[in-house]
């Protein structure tokens, strides 16, 4: 008995020994192969403030498991709108070799090339789980890599907050003619789909949207959602709160790296950069979901009041969405290319969406347990 317990405890105790000597030695080995890789130091600008911690927290994430997973060897040190240059300067400031990377949304450079507006969203567009199998197996990607060739930037997506709300109006909308006259912070396609609808559509980054709405400068704004709008605190400037964002139903935010410096690095840190940004990806996604209903249940605490578009609005939005492709379409090659390959992906996922998450949703959410 003595002997089986000896043997026992020698066993036990050769096998603790190989684990930690094994443990060492991989500690060891990927010690020296990170050690054996070049010393990196990159600036990343935005387009958020830094109050807003899960849009810029998009950006963060990127950085801390690009640190992670090169034991410090690549480091890359966010700043947010302003900093360095404006929210809305990402795409010059990449471009110009001012910094190295940015995080932002592609469709506030739609004046530089109109199809960038589907790297972001655009109006009743794809969700952020058809966005991602858009981007990921839909030659999404492949077709933002070529758009952005011209600028000598590569990009991957890097953040989506999921279906945006509807925006902050000082009065209450019921029809299309109400929007006559608005002045409304929307970028992107949705403003130029507003602007059809009569609306003043301005572009605002976050950080500049509460005071002119509060000052009156702005009839109405949208920002994201209930967790980020409430931080800019936009419920004190206007009492109505809109759903849902018909103009952005899955915006992915992105990392935008100038081309240059992307081929000056090593294999191995481009693929962990790209794992970093299909990370920050998924997570912002999750996070927002997790946060956003918290958030509205306060805010309906404090007042606000919540209101749907009426179908008037949103038939009289889809129409004026999909007359704006055409019209662009038949202006603009590129956009023309972008545009088809996108709608033929969207007619294709709808229908199957319909199938499987509709049907579910349909019965789910409208028939909740007691």
């Amino acid at each position: 008995m003595k002997r089986r317990k000896l043997i026992n405890h020698v066993a036990t105790a050769t096998g603790v020994a190989t684990l930690a000597a094994c443990s060492q030695t991989n500690t060891q080995t990927t010690s020296t192969y990170t050690d054996s890789l070049p010393s990196v130091k990159w600036r990343m600008t935005t387009s958020w403030p830094r109050s807003l911690d899960t849009i810029f927290g998009g950006a963060q994430t990127v950085c801390d498991q690009v640190a992670a997973m090169t034991n410090n060897r690549f480091t890359i040190t966010p700043y947010s709108a302003g900093e360095i240059v404006g929210g809305l300067e990402v795409l010059d400031a990449v471009q110009q070799g001012t910094v190295e990377c940015g995080h932002t949304a592609s469709y506030y450079y739609v004046g530089k090339n109109s199809a960038l507006a589907f790297g972001t969203s655009v109006p009743f567009g794809l969700t952020a789980q058809q966005q991602n199998a858009w981007y990921y197996h839909g030659e999404g990607l492949k077709t933002m890599h070529e758009l952005y060739s011209d600028f000598n930037i590569i990009s991957f997506p890097a953040g989506n907050s999921g279906v945006q709300m509807g925006g902050w109006f000082r009065r209450e909308i019921n029809t299309v003619r109400d929007l006559n006259g608005l002045t409304m912070r929307i970028p992107g396609f949705g403003g130029e789909v507003m602007k059809k609808l009569g609306v003043n559509a301005q572009v605002l980054p976050g950080g500049e949207i509460y005071l002119a709405l509060e000052r009156g400068a702005l009839d109405a704004a949208e920002w994201v959602g209930p967790y980020d709008d409430q931080k800019l605190g936009l419920h004190k400037a206007a009492k109505y709160y809109y759903y849902p964002g018909w103009w952005e139903p899955g915006p992915t935010f992105e990392i935008q790296i100038n081309l240059d410096e992307w081929n000056k690095l090593p294999k191995e840190y481009q693929e962990i950069l790209k794992s970093a940004a299909y990370q920050a990806n998924i997570n912002m996604l999750a996070r927002y979901d997790a946060l956003n209903g918290k958030a509205l249940a306060e805010l309906i605490a404090d007042g606000i009041e919540l209101r749907s578009y009426s179908e008037d609005i949103l038939q009289a939005a889809q129409e004026a969405a999909f007359a704006f492709y055409e019209e662009k379409a038949s202006q603009d090659a590129t956009f023309k290319k972008v545009y088809e390959q996108w709608k033929k992906f969207r007619e294709q996922i709808y229908k199957w969406n319909t199938i499987n998450e509709l049907s579910f949703a349909e019965f789910t959410f409208n028939n909740p347990l007691k």
